[in-house]
C-alpha cells in the first residue's frame, strides 16, 4: 500500500514539473506517453491534483486548470500584485472598456454575430471584434442560418486560460438584460474568415489597448 502511495506521489510530482516547466497548456496525451500511463489514469491523477490545487482551503499560489484536452498552471488572481512588484511588471497590457464590453457579450450570448453585440452595445464594434481575434480571444466558428449569413464568434480556450477559468459555467451569473438570442447557427466553418470579416476597423469607438 505505501508503494503504491509513493508510486502516486511521484507521478503527481512528475505531472508537476512538466507543467511548471512549460508555462503552457500541455495535452493529458503528452502527459500520458510520458509517464507510460493510459489517458483515463492520467486525467483521474489530474483532477485528483486539481482539488488539492485548487480547493477552497487551499493556500498554494497556483491554479491547475483542466480544459477539454489540455492543462495548465496559472498563479491566483490575489496574488498579482505581489508578482507584479517582485517581477517589476508594469501594469498595461489591458483589454479596453470596449473590448471588455465585446467580450462579455460574447461570452454570455456565443454564438454571436456582429450585429448582434452591436445592437447590445449600441455602437459599431469593428475595432474590438478585430482585437480579440487578434489576440486570440475570439475566433469565428460559422455563419448563421439568416440571410446574408453574417459570422459567428465563440470565445476561445485561450479565453478561459487568461481569466483563470475552466469552463463558462463558472462566469460569474449576469442579470443583465439582452436582445433575444440568435437562433442555433448551421456550421460552415470551411466560409471562415478569421481576420474578422465583417466590416472595416476603422468606424469603432474601441480605444487602444491601455
Amino acid at each position: 500500500m505505501e508503494e503504491q502511495i509513493n508510486q502516486l506521489k511521484n507521478l503527481e510530482g512528475a505531472i508537476e514539473a512538466i507543467l511548471y516547466a512549460a508555462g503552457y497548456p500541455v495535452k493529458y496525451a503528452k502527459i500520458a506517453e510520458v509517464l507510460g500511463l493510459d489517458l483515463r489514469n492520467t486525467k483521474t491523477i489530474i483532477q485528483h491534483m486539481s482539488e488539492e490545487f485548487n480547493g477552497e482551503k487551499s493556500k498554494r499560489g497556483v491554479n491547475l486548470l483542466l480544459f477539454d484536452e489540455t492543462c495548465q498552471f496559472c498563479t491566483k488572481e490575489q496574488y498579482a500584485p505581489y508578482i507584479r512588484e517582485a517581477l517589476g511588471i508594469r501594469r498595461g497590457g489591458n483589454l479596453s472598456a470596449s473590448s471588455m464590453e465585446v467580450l462579455a457579450v460574447i461570452a454570455y450570448n456565443q454564438p454571436a454575430t456582429r450585429s448582434f453585440v452591436d445592437q447590445v452595445r449600441g455602437v459599431d464594434s469593428s475595432y474590438a471584434f478585430n482585437s480579440l481575434i487578434d489576440k486570440g480571444l475570439i475566433e469565428a466558428c460559422g455563419r448563421l442560418d439568416a440571410p446574408g449569413r453574417p459570422m459567428l464568434y465563440v470565445t476561445t480556450e485561450k479565453f478561459l486560460r487568461v481569466f483563470g477559468i475552466q469552463s463558462l459555467s463558472e462566469l460569474p451569473a449576469t442579470e443583465t438584460l439582452l436582445p433575444p438570442k440568435e437562433e442555433t447557427p448551421i456550421a460552415d466553418e470551411d466560409t471562415v474568415d478569421e481576420a474578422g470579416g465583417e466590416g472595416s476597423a476603422e468606424e469603432s469607438d474601441d480605444a487602444a489597448v491601455e
